[in-house]
């Protein structure tokens, strides 16, 4: 038997999550890539070697989505835009989270209401990042893997200048919205 148990999260909870996550991007400023992206690891690794829900394990993978993003070279995320995917993932490299990990089927609810957050947040790079390898494949299906390295080269690059671009656009329209919405003021993680 199973049973299904569902939440909302009010404003004020996502506000309270987003200090939250404000304050551990804070501490972890000095932290290197390779140690954020490593404890993301090590948190995917966890989930897949316990029994948890399948809310969280969805949640869990996504992160798995964003080093995909951050470790293809083709992709060649860069600059403030590489920046806010490796900071987003700080809460992950946080030794001590809001639910300790252990505690049996809860331990990793906070790990995934953050990995949410961080998704939402990214949208626009995550679009992009698909839309990329999306097309990418298409264009091995249609050429061949083996293209000539410089048409390949040429015709991934093009397609990544107006995906970085367009990411860039759709996240400041949405930043330019949100701020200038008349009840609310922005909560972002950044």
């Amino acid at each position: 038997m199973t049973m299904k148990v569902t939440f909302n999260l009010s404003d004020g909870d996502l506000k309270y999550f987003r200090k939250i996550m404000r304050e551990v991007r804070e501490r972890h400023k000095s932290s290197s890539e390779d140690a954020i992206v490593g404890a993301a690891r090590e948190l995917i690794a966890s989930v897949a070697a316990t029994s948890v829900p399948d809310f969280i394990t969805e949640r869990i993978q996504k992160l798995s989505q964003l080093i995909d993003m951050l470790e293809d070279h083709e992709w060649a995320l860069a600059g403030r835009d590489r920046e806010r995917v490796v900071r987003g993932m700080a809460y992950f490299a946080e030794p001590d989270d809001m639910i300790p990990d252990k505690v049996p089927v809860l331990g990793f609810l906070d790990d995934a209401i953050m990995v949410e957050l961080v998704v939402t947040e990214l949208k626009h790079e995550l679009e992009a990042y698909e839309d990329f390898c999306t097309y990418r494949e298409n264009q091995e299906k249609r050429f061949g893997r083996e293209a000539d390295e410089a048409t390949r080269e040429e015709w991934l690059s093009a397609r990544r200048r107006s995906l970085h671009q367009r990411m860039r656009r759709r996240r400041s329209r949405r930043s330019s919205r949100a701020s200038s919405a008349p009840h609310k003021s922005p909560i972002s993680l950044w």
